[in-house]
């Protein structure tokens, strides 16, 4: 099983949904680095589930740094995270240990691990897992806004419902990624969003689910990092957001739309101001031959709708191989985009931050040997 993600920089995620806790190993800070506790506090609140477009499933999320830090600094050894589960129901899946819910990991989970998973809600594949993701990805959110680097997402479509988009201008995209940051329910329109939160209730009260898009914006990322090929940017980020549960696709500025233009339309046209460097648009998303340019990076990631719904679904025994209707019951998200938002935020802090230390690495050999 492989849980380990990075390069200079290296996370080790660990733990079960309904296990006496979960956690995160991020290897790799060097010491020195300041970070601030009620930060990380606060984006966990933004993971939590909050009134009916939530699961009833309510954890505390306090985190337990263990190791690597010490008086409000990193130390370079080891940052260790722990959160305890304090909320676990395990009765309601002792039904389902070879029912295969429908769209889940439990036919694959059988498939590698022979039976000896834990199948209680999900297990190491479940969502839960998210929650020491979020922790370690707040230290490399503050490590990165202490260089000048901003990252925010919106929940840019909902199921048929779609939310303003970014603004193209560098100083109100700043703006934007700082509201974004402080709101509990990531839309830029505020009237989009309240159509959005009634969409999840209804589907709730359907016992269905909806997914969506969220699109991400980090400014002020130096250009020069990446690699052309196998560590390109966008190869680096694209692994790291597909490791998500429920994330079925991850695309760059135009992404797909790429399709439907002709290069006289998606080239960017470069053009000197202030004596640097930019772009007239940026199709492209801030990264070219797989290294950043320097213009805003822009990402779009799909959440698929939530697999665990109450309607009847028809599934199988794995067991027995025998047909059968499955109804879920438990506690389930009627939608997880808006939740997945500070997922996918702390996911690419990791990923630029330790993208960054390989230039940076580089860089400061070749120095020394010039």
């Amino acid at each position: 099983m492989k849980n380990s993600f990075g390069t200079n920089l290296q996370i080790t995620v660990f733990g079960e949904s309904h296990g006496p806790c979960i956690g995160i190993v991020l290897d790799g800070l060097p010491a020195g680095f300041s970070i601030d506790e009620k930060q990380i506090e606060h984006d966990m609140e933004l993971r939590k589930p909050k009134g009916k477009t939530g699961t009833q499933r309510h954890e505390e999320d306090t985190i337990h740094i263990v190791s690597g830090f010490f008086n409000g600094y990193t130390t370079g050894s080891p940052l260790t995270i722990l959160i305890e589960n304090k909320a676990q129901r395990s009765k309601d899946y002792a039904p389902l240990k070879y029912r295969l819910r429908p769209s889940h990991a439990d036919w694959s989970a059988f498939e590698k691990y022979h039976g000896y998973q834990d199948y209680r809600g999900g297990g190491h594949f479940s969502g839960r897992l998210t929650a020491p993701i979020v922790a370690a990805g707040s230290i490399c959110k503050q490590i990165l806004n202490q260089k000048g680097v901003k990252i925010a997402t919106h929940l840019e479509a909902l199921y048929t419902l779609e939310d303003d988009a970014f603004s193209t201008k560098a100083e109100e995209l700043d703006q934007q990624i700082d509201l974004l940051n402080e709101k509990q329910f990531p839309t830029l329109n505020e009237k989009k969003g309240e159509e959005m939160k009634t969409a999840i209730e209804q589907a709730a009260l359907e016992k269905d689910s909806v997914g969506g898009i969220l699109e991400s914006a980090i400014t002020h990322f130096p250009a020069g990092i990446g690699e052309p090929f196998f560590d390109s940017l966008e190869s680096l980020l694209a692994h790291a957001l597909f490791s998500i549960p429920a994330v079925k696709g991850v695309s760059f500025g135009l992404g797909f739309d790429f399709a439907a233009k002709k290069g006289s339309e998606a080239n960017d046209a470069l053009y000197a101001h202030d004596g640097r460097i930019e772009t007239t648009s940026n199709n492209n998303a801030g990264i070219n031959g797989g290294i950043s340019n320097g213009m805003p990076i822009l990402i779009h990631t799909v959440i698929k709708p939530t697999a665990s719904i109450f309607k009847a679904q028809k599934s199988v025994e794995y067991d027995t191989k025998e047909n059968i209707e499955l109804t879920i019951e438990g506690r389930h998200d009627p939608c997880i985009a808006h939740r997945a938002r500070i997922v996918v935020d702390s996911m690419i802090a990791f990923t630029l931050l330790d993208a960054w230390m390989s230039k940076a690495a580089k860089e400061e050999f070749e120095e020394e040997t010039l």
